[in-house]
């Protein structure tokens, strides 16, 4: 019963881990990235549409994005959606694509990215320790197991959480890297 528990509890700071590291493709490291374009979602006929289903997105330099619109008429949408987005570029467009170029960061803007990211990995610390409250919640509530076993699945989510937030430590220390790299 307690290996169910232990499983359950590795699993979701697994997820925990992948959720973090999905939220730190968002902080952007002065090179272009396609995965910032996620959410935009572009007002097309109507109807809000995910920008990857209305057009190829490719990387050509590293800082610089292209969107080919499968549909010319919704390059203004699109340019339109982009700039709601508040990603902090402005598109540009030449009739057939539009163009993100994405700026040199300043010294500051790297700072403020960094506070982001470890921001990021402090959520994803809380998120581990209430995994951890949860896991040992239920050892607690199981009446049929030796005080000694509680103790013992007690101590190997105790492992596993510090084995979690090293892991979470070590990604926030890359970003950080990747960032204040020029």
């Amino acid at each position: 019963m307690t290996d169910e528990i232990l499983l359950e509890a590795e699993d979701k700071m697994q997820k925990a881990i992948e959720v973090m590291e999905n939220r730190f493709l968002n902080v952007r490291a002065g090179r272009a990235n396609p995965r910032i374009l996620d959410k935009v979602e572009v007002e097309y006929y109507g109807v809000p549409t995910p920008l990857i289903q209305l057009a190829t997105i490719s990387v050509p330099e590293a800082r610089k994005i292209v969107i080919k619109p499968f549909d010319r008429n919704s390059i203004g949408a699109i340019e339109k959606a982009i700039f709601e987005a508040d990603l902090g570029l402005t598109p540009n467009n030449n009739g057939e694509t539009v163009m993100l170029v994405i700026p040199e960061l300043t010294e500051e803007r790297r700072k403020e990215y960094v506070k982001e990211a470890k921001a990021i990995a402090e959520e994803g610390k809380v998120a581990l320790r209430n995994i951890r409250q949860d896991a040992n919640n239920s050892i607690k509530k199981l009446e049929d197991i030796p005080e000694d076993d509680q103790k013992r699945a007690q101590d190997e989510v105790q492992d596993l959480i510090n084995k979690y937030n090293k892991i979470v430590d070590e990604k926030v220390k890359e970003k950080e890297n990747e960032l204040m790299s020029i």
